[in-house]
């Protein structure tokens, strides 16, 4: 028998229906991957070669829990180049991947009853990290209208005495949203007023499409309150590599590196020695990708508007699209079952990230323009299937 705390426990849809399209290619059918938030291209072989040179030179044993003190100086030094602001080994967390952020600064300070403010739709790990551990969790609407903003008098209005902690996700996931400057000014002076954290997922901040992406962090009053969630896996192609880090108070740092020695000691160190190269070797690879990412973005947008039934807000991050289909009069899981058992499209249903994605599906043009053209023909034939 589990422990009763599991059944509060939530999932990421993106692999469960990853190995459902992978059951249908077993059995001979073509699937268009357009499921899988993961960059199809490769890390790039600066990174790699740097891997294998750690591998060789003795980077293969248990290293610090934050991280090794060369690679937090690193991350430190960039984030305080690329963010503007101060930023000290001491306030970085290595962590495998960007997930165990969520976790550990949630379980550091959360406690039971507390209220979490987190985007809905949005990455589906928040709220399950929030039920999890016994928190209130409290849906903020990112609404199309808003181009999936969210307005800050309904922010205002879900904050109470028990709000410890609010999420933001710029740019968003699922819908490609990026917060303004004049949002993060809103955002910061509540925090401010409030006295509640913010947790700022900025895994995708150097995929943007117009302008710089910019930080709450810079805000007033908002460095010692504010924990920057980043990581390798989309800017540089490196989602197997497991590698992420969070930036945050010192006294937080020193309690969440606590927690990972806990949960996983340390995080690879021969991974990290790549990070550092990553983060302070060429980025043509890198701009490359973005580039081809802005591309793709076009041709999936401009092709979906094209299709009788369909409307798509041109994203200004990430490398996801969430189309509106309410008018086809179906339930988002229902266009997300079909589109993949009958016409060969692996997508997600809005709702995989929340009650406010009723109405959408989300689609990651992760994947060649090629395979892209191949993807919008079948949407096209879904909905007329379902139109007729």
């Amino acid at each position: 028998m589990l422990a009763r705390r599991m059944e509060r426990l939530g999932t990421e849809t993106a692999f469960v229906v990853l190995a459902r399209a992978k059951a249908l290619e077993a059995q001979g059918r073509d699937i268009v991957h357009l499921e899988i938030g993961e960059p199809d291209f490769d890390t790039p072989s600066n990174v790699i070669d740097k891997a294998v040179w750690a591998l060789r030179h003795g980077y293969t044993h248990y290293g610090p829990a934050a991280g090794l003190p060369d690679a937090r100086k690193a991350f430190a030094d960039y984030i305080a180049r690329d963010r503007g602001i101060a930023c000290a080994p001491e306030n970085v967390v290595i962590t495998p991947g960007g997930k165990p952020i969520m976790y550990y600064v949630m379980t550091a300070l959360v406690n039971d009853g507390d209220e979490v403010i987190y985007p809905n739709p949005g990455f589906p790990i928040y709220e399950s990290v929030i039920n999890f551990l016994g928190a209130k969790p409290v849906p903020l609407q990112l609404s199309e209208e808003k181009r999936f903003n969210f307005d800050i008098a309904d922010l205002a209005k879900l904050i109470t005495k028990k709000t410890k902690l609010l999420i933001v996700n710029s740019p968003q996931n699922p819908t490609g949203g990026v917060l303004t400057a004049a949002d993060l000014d809103a955002i910061a002076q509540l925090a401010v007023k409030h006295g509640f954290w913010v947790l700022s997922d900025e895994i995708y901040s150097k995929i943007i499409y117009a302008g710089k992406h910019e930080s709450i962090a810079t805000r007033p009053g908002m460095l010692e309150r504010t924990i920057i969630l980043d990581g390798h896996s989309k800017t540089y192609a490196m989602t197997g590599w497991r590698l992420g880090f969070g930036v945050m108070p010192e006294p937080l740092a020193q309690a969440v590196a606590k927690l990972q020695t806990n949960v996983a000691s340390c995080t690879s160190s021969f991974t990290q020695v790549a990070g550092v190269e990553a983060l302070t070797g060429p980025q043509d690879d890198a701009r490359a990708m973005v580039a081809e990412f802005k591309a793709r973005r076009d041709l999936l947008v401009d092709g979906l508007n094209a299709i009788e039934g369909v409307s798509c807000l041109r994203p200004n991050g990430a490398f996801y699209v969430f189309p509106n289909i309410k008018s086809l009069g179906l339930k988002s899981k229902e266009a997300e079952t079909r589109l993949l058992d009958e016409f060969g499209v692996a997508a997600l249903a809005g709702t995989s990230f929340g009650a406010h994605g009723e109405g959408y599906l989300r689609f990651s043009y992760a994947n060649s323009r090629e395979n892209l053209l191949k993807a919008l023909g079948r949407v096209a034939d879904f909905v007329k299937s379902v139109r007729r």
